[in-house]
């Protein structure tokens, strides 16, 4: 006989709203048609809350909490509007365009890139800061993709799908800080890499033109994740 599951109901901006406990405040918003900024999550992969661009207020506490892998509580009463929010959200989003080089321009993504379509929607025209402008590795080793951490923002899809999804784990995150970077195997090329089945699943999540396929233009760089929910889906019925 199955446990019963308990039903909790709070607020989420003045709307009182049900999730099923052990549910995400994002993913109850997103269930309710709010929205919450995120880059860094993705439907059918776990959350890690690294881009901290899905930050909301909880009506009596202090700090900010990231939606994505916050649970929701009974009674608490969610902000996911507001000035603080907009002001930090938007520093965020400065500080991951000038860490690495994503110029819109020039970059093969323009018009493809979620980076990109988040500005816009938080009315982002410019940064206040100055580009660190790094001078990073473009890998190009792999016979059909390529891999530039110039336009990378860490996110950590790419890890995920691979490990979650693939069951490769051909990617990893080596470094802290600004040296922070995605590398495959032991750091090794990507085209030499032993453990990549060249299925393109890390392609097709990645948020920007980090890892794009070789002879590609920009029109055609729009990526397909629709295939998420359905092998989370499979996966989860296997189980």
């Amino acid at each position: 006989m199955s446990s019963q599951v308990r039903i909790l109901t709070f607020k989420i901006d003045d709307r009182d709203v049900s999730a099923r406990e052990g549910e995400t405040i994002l993913e109850v918003a997103r269930e309710n048609g709010i929205y919450i900024p995120t880059l860094c999550h993705l439907e059918g992969l776990s959350s890690t809350g690294a881009c901290r661009l899905c930050i909301v207020e909880i009506a009596g506490r202090p700090k900010l909490f990231p939606a994505c892998v916050t649970r929701a509580e009974e009674g608490i009463q969610v902000i996911t509007q507001s000035e603080r929010l907009t002001k930090y959200r938007r520093v965020i989003l400065e500080l991951i365009f000038s860490e690495r080089n994503h110029v819109c321009s020039v970059c093969v993504s323009n018009g493809h890139c979620e980076l990109q379509n988040l500005a816009q929607k938080l009315g982002m025209s410019h940064i206040h800061m100055r580009y660190r402008f790094p001078s990073l590795n473009v890998d190009a080793s792999h016979d059909r993709f390529i891999m530039d951490h110039n336009r990378c923002i860490l996110c950590t899809r790419c890890i995920r799908v691979c490990d979650e999804i693939e069951g490769a784990h051909t990617w990893d995150l080596m470094g802290r800080g600004v040296d922070a970077r995605i590398i495959s195997d032991l750091d090794q090329p990507w085209g030499e890499s032993e453990t990549c089945t060249g299925c393109g699943k890390c392609v097709h999540v990645c948020p920007t033109g980090a890892l794009v396929e070789k002879g590609k233009s920009a029109s055609e760089m729009a990526k397909r994740q629709q295939f998420l929910p359905y092998l989370t889906l499979m996966r989860e019925e296997k189980e």
